[in-house]
């Protein structure tokens, strides 16, 4: 007696879950593709690529005055005393820190400037994603891509809401390969 309640109770929770499944629509969308179509990437891609290279001619240019310091010193060591061999190599290892601190920095400084170029485009497209969602009765939408791994597990193919965002930011995607 108890199993057929038993048995019951969950017969009418699935049903129940099922019947408010039917209510949940599902999209998915890639971010990162839909981000590397919007206009505004090239400037983006130029500004980062001008900001990287000047923090590189900045280690360069620190890495060469070090390199001809060690230099110098290598040349010059032999005549001198102990006392300014010491100096002389804790100077050195003193600019070394400071280069590899650098190095450290410019990488944050690079990464905080990457993160401010991206966050207009990147909110313009996840604003674009809600108002897609809202009018098209998403109850759910999926990144193709969390990190590393897929979030996505199952789909249909023709799944169009990737291609709606687009269209809500003014923007063409490429023309599909043709299919041999």
């Amino acid at each position: 007696m108890k199993a057929r309640i038993f048995l019951s109770a969950i017969a009418l929770f699935c049903f129940g879950f099922v019947a408010n499944a039917q209510d949940v629509k599902i999209g998915y969308t890639n971010v990162e593709y839909i981000m590397s179509l919007m206009p505004e990437m090239e400037q983006i891609d130029a500004d980062i690529k001008d900001y990287s290279n000047q923090l590189g001619q900045q280690i360069q240019s620190k890495s060469a005055a070090f390199q001809r310091q060690m230099q110098e010193y290598q040349q010059g060591a032999a005549a001198m005393t102990e006392e300014a061999r010491g100096i002389k190599q804790q100077e050195l290892q003193k600019l070394e820190q400071e280069i590899r601190k650098f190095e450290q920095d410019a990488q944050a400084s690079y990464q905080r400037k990457l993160q401010e170029l991206l966050e207009p485009v990147q909110t313009k497209v996840y604003n674009a994603i809600n108002s897609v969602a809202a009018e098209n009765n998403y109850s759910h939408i999926l990144s193709e891509s969390a990190g590393q791994a897929p979030v996505l597990l199952y789909t249909k193919d023709n799944d169009p809401f990737t291609d709606l965002v687009l269209a809500k930011l003014g923007v063409e995607p490429p023309a599909a390969p043709a299919a041999n």
